[in-house]
């Protein structure tokens, strides 16, 4: 048998040591599941079997190896509502919950309401949770991610689609509410800059966007006037290093007004919300 604080003390230090941002969160959750409890419960655990403590320490290992910690436990949170991932999907940010929140206070019963580059369905399943009588749409290119999405909004009432959102929901032009995306915004000479985290385990697809990570922007400007109604909204997510360049790919077009940019809880530019003139 093994002390917890020991235990807990070893994979912290050795999670450090390989860099991690948060060495102490992740080592109590990686051994709150393995032992099937919450780390708010991890105190009332004094001793850890010599099985439970291998099958931690090859979780450790994982993860000082920089596997994100979601993949290793399953399971990613968003806002209120708990999502399936792993390999092949984009892991949710927390960041990305502000423009979530966005959509949900701009949603209201039978607004339409359109994800685009949907990933694990974290922004959908989250409207839909907190907004009920939306109607909520999504859509995602990558198969792997598609497969978690799917997953994840089974059952929600969301309507999910596979393929391009430069062509999606035609079906939708003119009629949508609110829009969301989380597009690909990484330059692709920002390589070596990127979180091993994601780099090494995200797909590129969800990741890089050309040299200057605004194509899927562009994108996203044109197909956003497409699809909503005159005076519709849409807000997405960018780098914090795009906090002027990614609202002007909006503000340049002509066709957008109240083009504004947020801040995340660090004080950093994170995403830009914009309406369809009328």
């Amino acid at each position: 048998m093994t002390e917890r604080r020991e235990l807990l003390a070893a994979a912290t230090a050795q999670l450090r040591a390989a860099g991690v941002a948060s060495p102490e969160h992740d080592a109590a959750e990686l051994l709150a599941h393995v032992l099937g409890t919450s780390r708010s419960h991890l105190a009332l655990v004094d001793v850890v079997t010599p099985s439970t403590a291998e099958e931690y320490a090859g979780l450790v290992d994982r993860r000082a190896r920089r596997e994100p910690l979601q993949h290793l436990t399953g399971v990613a949170w968003f806002r209120h509502v708990e999502l399936a991932v792993g390999p092949g999907v984009f892991v949710p940010r927390p960041e990305t919950e502000l423009l979530a929140g966005w959509a949900i206070e701009r949603a209201a019963e039978g607004s339409v309401v359109v994800d685009l580059c949907t990933g694990s369905g974290a922004i959908a399943k989250a409207v839909k949770d907190e907004v009920p009588g939306a109607e909520v749409h999504a859509v995602e290119l990558d198969e792997s991610a598609y497969a978690w999405a799917e997953r994840n909004l089974a059952g929600t009432g969301v309507d999910l689609r596979q393929g391009d959102f430069a062509t999606a929901f035609d079906d939708l032009a003119g009629t949508v509410d609110v829009i969301t995306c989380n597009p690909p915004y990484v330059p692709l000479e920002a390589w070596e800059s990127v979180a091993p985290e994601a780099r090494d385990h995200d797909p590129h697809l969800a990741l890089f966007s050309g040299a200057d990570g605004l194509d899927a922007i562009r994108v996203l400007e044109h197909r956003a006037g497409v699809l909503l109604r005159p005076g519709g909204v849409v807000g997405f997510e960018h780098a914090d290093v795009q906090g002027e360049s990614a609202p002007a790919v909006f503000a340049g077009s002509g066709r957008w007004v109240d083009v504004r940019d947020h801040r995340d809880l660090a004080g950093r530019p994170r995403h830009t919300t914009a309406r369809l003139a009328r």
